[in-house]
């Protein structure tokens, strides 16, 4: 039985053990050695190497830790967390016993191999490591108490627990000035994905759940263009990265199961074929919408969208759900991220692996409605 009901109105939310989350330009510089659990605090950076080597953040985080704070910097996390670059960070952070926080700078990436580090040391201590964790991109990994990381086999492997969850998530508007334009505005539909498919799980809260959700897809579909017009404005990016945050901080630790079905083929289209979740989710989330108008629960979760997004209610659940999906689709236009899955190197032969990492099944309703889905975005 799901945790939450509409009809009776009621259900279970649970907190993290989320302590602050400071937003505003400058925030890195102003907040960030505060926020280190003590005075002697030794620190490990995790990090990409695009941020490390093309942009001047990672130098001002280690600046700002100083020869007091800082223990080391590991800058080659690569896009899907390879177990492999997992492996040698969880090696340099393990040499120093010294460390207790991890700082993450950058994307999901950076952010779910800090928690996956932290997971490790666990098992080998007992202890689990404190995390500050400082995002670029609008992916919202440091909302959630699970990690996600590529095997050797290119399939996306999970780890979970409360204790994963940041303690600090620092928003700071200079960072993601840094961040490429495309890789902003996709993350924002990765975002935007969270926000919609929480609104129709069963697991999810009214409150502060799916209220915060509704804000956030509000906001999104306000200030994903207006970056995109102007993508200086720390206003809007600041904006951005707080729709972001209340796309995903409600889900809190209540959870039973995944999200829903477009993050199912975002991780079974991400990984297998090297396409950035942020675009997995420019290609799905639409189609997935107009997939779920035909269940009555989720039409009706999903309807309660349109008057955050500037168009009212019909009274038709079904009707309005698709107006939802073609909001999305336009949205998606808009912003110039249409995509397809030929450009990734998938042909119609990977049709049927892609159904079955998504859906589990080999046969059915569902499997021939994600075949249909799949082949639509060849």
């Amino acid at each position: 039985m799901p945790e939450s009901t509409g009809n009776p109105l009621s259900g279970l939310w649970k907190p993290t053990h989320l302590q602050a989350m400071y937003y505003g330009p400058n925030s890195v510089e102003k907040h960030l050695t505060s926020c280190l659990p003590t005075s002697t605090s030794k620190a490990f950076i995790i990090t990409g190497s695009s941020l490390a080597s093309k942009t001047p953040l990672i130098k001002q985080v280690e600046a700002l830790l100083g020869t007091t704070h800082h223990a080391g910097t590991f800058s080659n996390i690569g896009q899907h967390a390879p177990v492999a670059h997992l492996d040698q960070a969880t090696d340099a952070v393990q040499k120093e016993e010294a460390i207790d926080t991890l700082i993450s700078v950058g994307g999901g990436s950076p952010i779910d191999s800090a928690k996956a580090i932290s997971y490790r040391q666990h098992d080998l201590s007992g202890k689990f490591l404190y995390h500050i964790s400082i995002p670029t991109t609008l992916s919202a990994a440091e909302c959630t108490l699970g990690a996600g990381y590529t095997n050797n086999e290119g399939t996306k492997v999970a780890v979970a627990h409360p204790e994963l969850v940041p303690h600090v998530v620092i928003y700071d508007a200079d960072f993601a000035l840094e961040t490429p334009e495309r890789l902003w505005l996709s993350t924002g539909i990765r975002s935007l994905d969270h926000a919609i498919e929480l609104q129709y799980h069963p697991d999810t809260s009214e409150a502060p759940a799916k209220q915060l959700c509704l804000t956030a897809i509000a906001s999104l579909f306000t200030y994903l263009p207006k970056y995109k017009s102007d993508p200086k404005n720390k206003d809007y990016i600041t904006r951005l990265q707080l729709a972001s945050f209340n796309s995903l901080c409600g889900m809190g630790t209540a959870f039973k199961s995944g999200l829903g079905l477009s993050h199912a083929l975002g991780y079974a289209l991400g990984s297998p074929y090297g396409i950035p979740h942020g675009i997995t989710s420019c290609l799905t989330l639409a189609k997935v919408v107009n997939l779920k108008s035909s269940d009555p629960n989720s039409a009706e979760q999903i309807a309660r969208v349109l008057p955050f997004i500037g168009q009212s209610r019909s009274g038709d659940d079904q009707k309005d759900a698709i107006r939802v999906s073609d909001a999305i689709e336009r949205l998606v236009k808009d912003l110039g991220l249409q995509s397809s899955l030929n450009k990734y190197g998938v042909g119609e032969d990977q049709v049927p692996k892609i159904a079955r990492l998504a859906t589990g099944q080999e046969k059915g309703q569902l499997y021939d409605n994600v075949v249909s889905l799949v082949k639509s975005k060849l």
